[in-house]
């Protein structure tokens, strides 16, 4: 659990340190962009890996009971959420479990609503299936804390929306959901006949508070819930493409699984079942330690920038390692303030208007890295801002 250690990322395909110049024109960036962490899993998962490599045979694969039950055993330890080991159905990922969710239970055109700014992939989703985004735009409080516009989302189920898609913890924002907001959601959900997408990836890394799944409410027993959960974010597993669905329904259940099969999916990944049972069942006190270091991060950029870069502002996350950066202050286009930080800050963020226009203004910094990381980041981020405000 040596958090500081440097490990070299480049030359292994990374998407994060490799393709840095396809995606930015400039291989000379600094990445704090894709949603990965520079740490090594813990060792349970390293052991149980190597376990898998030394019996030799990668055969056609199913993931075990065993998963299933380690997964359940994590929902109640975590959550005090008591799921059934058979409700859970696993799926590549999360965003191809979204994809196939719409298809399952959405038609060409239907309304689905995002609330934005949000993951960019639901954009994507929404595109590529052809059906109408429905935006209900979250608002930022003076603190910059962002809550649901209730009447607006009110207002699309009023008018047909069919389905939302909910993040929860929220990416890029890094809000945890309150138990009266979610049950807000559901209480209307149930009243208009909306099926829930719960995008809860992110689940497991909570900063500040406790995570609630929208499906564990009382106010959404009556409600259509799928909850899309992963150890890919907790425990850095995401090239091993597992994550699974929850539901509250078995005929809801039945429904994705048969949109899987004609689309010819279900065979699983032996390393992947073995990572991720590993993680499950051994990973928390790794996990801890991680929350605590990324903790630590968060409190490091927070006190640079209100000491170094007052202009650039941010609410500290509830969950996520992910933080929203505010540079409106600066009064810079989107276009320029892209330029900006690559020409001048040497540094690559996620831009935020990927994730939507309330995103204009707002870049995505990734901290799940060493210290010592972060420090070249900010002394990059810094050398562009002294020339801007100097200027």
């Amino acid at each position: 659990m040596n958090f500081d250690e440097i490990i070299d990322r480049k030359n292994t395909n990374s998407m994060k340190w490799d393709n840095v110049k396809a995606v930015y024109q400039n291989d000379d960036l600094w990445p704090m962009w894709v949603a990965d962490m520079d740490f090594r899993a813990p060792d349970p998962v390293l052991k149980a890996l190597d376990d898998v490599t030394k019996h030799g045979v990668f055969g056609y694969h199913h993931p075990p009971h065993s998963l299933r039950q380690a997964i359940r055993d994590w929902a109640s330890r975590r959550f005090g959420w008591e799921i059934k080991p058979e409700a859970l159905t696993f799926t590549p990922g999360v965003v191809p479990a979204i994809h196939h969710l719409i298809n399952a239970y959405t038609d060409e055109g239907d309304g689905i609503i995002i609330q934005t700014p949000v993951y960019h992939p639901f954009f994507a989703l929404l595109q590529s299936n052809r059906r109408t985004l429905l935006e209900n735009r979250l608002v930022e409080g003076e603190d910059g804390k962002y809550k649901i516009d209730v009447d607006d989302l009110e207002t699309h189920m009023k008018n047909g929306a069919k389905m939302i898609i909910l993040c929860n913890p929220h990416n890029p924002v890094g809000r945890v959901w309150s138990e009266s907001e979610l049950a807000k959601i559901a209480e209307l959900c149930t009243r208009y006949d909306v099926t829930v997408i719960s995008d809860e990836i992110h689940a497991d890394l909570i900063l500040q508070g406790n995570h609630t799944p929208l499906a564990k409410l009382e106010e959404a027993k009556n409600l259509q819930v799928a909850t899309c959960m992963a150890p890919s974010k907790t425990f850095n597993l995401a090239s091993l493409q597992l994550s699974y669905v929850i539901f509250n329904d078995e005929e809801m259940q039945k429904k994705l699984e048969q949109q899987m099969k004609q689309n010819f999916m279900g065979i699983g990944n032996p390393y992947a079942s073995a990572a991720a049972e590993a993680a499950y069942r051994h990973g928390e006190p790794w996990l801890e330690a991680l929350l605590d270091y990324v903790q630590g991060n968060v409190n490091y950029v927070n006190e640079r920038l209100q000491k170094e870069m007052p202009s650039i502002g941010f609410a500290k996350p509830e969950a996520t390692y992910l933080l929203w950066l505010d540079f409106r202050k600066l009064e810079l286009t989107q276009d320029d303030l892209q330029d900006w930080l690559r020409k001048e800050g040497k540094i690559a963020l996620n831009d935020g208007h990927m994730f939507g226009k309330a995103g204009s203004g707002f870049a995505r910094m990734n901290v799940a890295a060493p210290r010592e990381h972060i420090v070249e980041g900010l002394n990059r981020l810094k050398t562009a801002y002294d020339k801007k405000v100097n200027i």
